[in-house]
């Protein structure tokens, strides 16, 4: 896992591989398990020490991950949890994967800190747009 600082990226589409479905275990937010087990039952989520994560798969994707030909897509797409939702892309109150000049950004009187993950085939590198 590679991170790169924002500032370095162009821009960035989803290009539907299910990679980040694939690779990443998704952590839930107690508000997001409960929508998840009210809909789905507990089944589809799995408790680790200290954080509530999707269940995964047989194969070791996301149990949600949905395939239409080579086309990856969601079946969370109307309660996608926030982690989802910002991948490729990690906010983070300090900079954890150094650069943090290319890295900071300010909203709304506060510093954060946004990296992308360098394996996402939908990221596109040069200064941003």
């Amino acid at each position: 896992m590679r991170f790169v600082p924002w500032q370095n990226i162009a821009d960035w589409k989803c290009i539907a591989c299910g990679y980040c479905c694939k690779l990443y275990s998704v952590v839930l937010g107690f508000p997001e398990w409960l929508r998840i087990v009210k809909t789905f039952g507990v089944e589809k989520t799995v408790a680790g020490l200290s954080h509530l994560y999707i269940k995964r798969a047989d194969d070791g994707a996301c149990s949600f991950l949905c395939h239409f030909g080579n086309t990856c897509y969601c079946g969370l797409q109307n309660m996608k949890p926030t982690a989802c939702k910002l991948w490729p892309f990690k906010v983070l109150s300090e900079p954890k994967y150094g650069q943090a000049r290319q890295a900071a950004f300010n909203y709304g009187g506060r510093q954060l800190f946004i990296y992308a993950d360098a394996l996402c085939s939908g990221l596109r590198y040069g200064s941003p747009t």
